[in-house]
């Protein structure tokens, strides 16, 4: 009995992961190159180009409000789909990018910082602490393993960050008494 075809979501899934995209990458894609065949009726990508993309991004635009980070991820999405995935060499459709807005982030200051964390309390403080003074991400954070904790050069190595890279970050001096704490706790259960 001969194999069903895969599906061709399948098949840009299954091409996401042999080039090792990350999971959350791997479904905003998806969900995108999934609404963008929708909105076009079903239609096969390869039956498709510029102006249907430059129709669909439009289309979210004025139609759906979406901001300029979602259009752009939705572009980033369809570029994948048609220069990676389909090997399709599309003219230059870089005008199709959203400008986006350049606003100034608003940042907590030292106080106020000091007094959420202070508000916490036992691993989920440890957690903030960690985020706001080592400069990691959730899922950095995370995944921390009781390895990479280095007390004797106060550093930790972040393994598979963003981009798939380690790196190494320092441990703030007032983490360690905390950190080793967390640690002990953890080795009893």
């Amino acid at each position: 009995m001969s194999e069903k075809p895969k599906k061709f979501l399948d098949q840009i899934r299954d091409f996401m992961r042999m080039k090792h995209y990350s999971l959350r990458t791997e479904k905003s894609y998806i969900q995108w190159i999934k609404r963008y065949i929708l909105f076009h009726c079903k239609r096969h990508p390869k039956e498709m180009g510029a102006p249907e993309i430059e129709a669909f991004l439009t289309h979210l635009a004025t139609n759906l409000n979406v901001t300029a980070s979602t259009q752009n991820q939705a572009f980033n999405a369809l570029l994948f789909l048609y220069q990676e995935f389909l090997g399709i060499r599309l003219p230059d459709i870089s005008s199709f990018r959203a400008k986006r807005k350049r606003n100034q982030p608003v940042v907590m200051t030292r106080q106020e910082c000091a007094a959420i964390i202070g508000a916490m309390t036992g691993t989920w403080q440890l957690i903030a602490k960690l985020l706001y003074g080592c400069g990691m991400r959730v899922t950095e954070c995370l995944r921390l393993r009781v390895k990479d904790a280095d007390f004797g050069r106060n550093e930790i190595t972040i393994r598979e960050g963003k981009g798939d890279k380690d790196r190494k970050t320092v441990m703030q001096a007032s983490l360690r008494s905390d950190l080793k704490s967390h640690l002990t706790w953890t080795k009893t259960l």
